[in-house]
């Protein structure tokens, strides 16, 4: 399973509405048209009007008129993330996504205690990356959303990431609770949660999946660095997902699998009540459309 196939699984999955918060820029523009093209949902987009119609009129004029498309104005990105946020509340969209707006103000919304998406869950970012070499999707938590999670977030995080996982068709997602060294180290708190989590899985306090750690990056993902270390784990080499210990480690190795390493990525925000686009205003038209296809493939899961 790679990522064009999650664009193929979302057509299948239903039909479903995204409402797009802040829609007025070229690569949401461009992604959701082709989103549109290959049928995978109608969307409701929020922002200034104008703006996006002159955009969808650079892309493709004759979509103005698709029955699948809707634009309501909004007078500022706090009204259009408001207005999305209140649309997936009210059940006119299954999809909330982040448009040309920052993620404060985005989440602010979501987050909002009369109309916005919360669960009392842990929100966390689940980053599914396609990378060159590798032979399957491997999913990195969280890189965008907790600064540094403490054990009980950690274990919400987990079974975020699990849904996610099981909803791509990664029945029994092996993961690695990844920190610097593979042996528990008590001056390194990122090995007790690692053996922690480990334990509490074994436990069946975290289910539906395989953890173990801590394991190093290397020996997660790679069969023969675990051999060398002489690791026995139904997880060394195999990794599903990686949890990592704080958002700058998850930020950075975010960041070089797409610019060093070329790799492609969709990601998702998981823990509120409907799957959430959260996507870096930096990131391309194909990105977009790939969270797009991914958080489809989520609803109702």
């Amino acid at each position: 399973m790679l990522l064009d196939s999650l664009i193929n699984q979302a057509t299948r999955n239903g039909h479903h509405t995204v409402a797009v918060a802040a829609a007025d820029t070229a690569e949401v523009i461009e992604a959701v048209l082709n989103a549109l093209n290959r049928n995978l949902a109608e969307f409701i987009l929020y922002g200034d009007q104008e703006k996006i119609i002159s955009l969808i009129k650079l892309q493709k004029q004759e979509l103005l008129n698709n029955h699948k498309l809707k634009i309501v104005h909004s007078d500022s990105v706090v009204s259009a993330a408001e207005s999305a946020v209140q649309a997936v509340s009210n059940k006119q969209a299954n999809v909330l996504m982040k448009g040309n707006i920052p993620s404060n103000t985005f989440l602010k919304a979501v987050l909002n205690k009369e109309y916005g998406l919360r669960t009392g869950n842990v929100l966390s970012h689940t980053a599914f990356f396609e990378v060159p070499g590798y032979s399957q999707l491997l999913l990195i938590t969280d890189a965008a959303m907790n600064i540094a999670p403490n054990l009980e977030q950690k274990v919400q995080i987990i079974k975020n990431t699990v849904v996610l996982a099981k909803s791509v068709g990664i029945e029994m997602p092996k993961v690695a609770v990844i920190a610097a060294v593979e042996a528990v180290n008590p001056d390194m708190q990122a090995t007790l949660d690692a053996a922690a989590l480990t334990v509490m899985n074994r436990r069946g306090q975290i289910s539906d999946c395989i953890v173990d750690g801590p394991l190093g990056l290397d020996n997660a993902i790679s069969e023969l660095a675990a051999e060398h270390k002489g690791i026995i784990s139904d997880v060394a080499g195999k990794a599903d997902i990686l949890l990592v210990p704080t958002i700058e480690v998850g930020n950075v190795l975010y960041k070089s699998l797409i610019y060093f390493a070329k790799a492609k990525v969709g990601a998702v925000l998981a823990g509120a009540s409907a799957p959430i686009v959260l996507t870096s205003r930096a990131d391309t038209a194909e990105s977009k459309l790939y969270s797009l296809a991914l958080a489809l493939c989520c609803v109702n899961k």
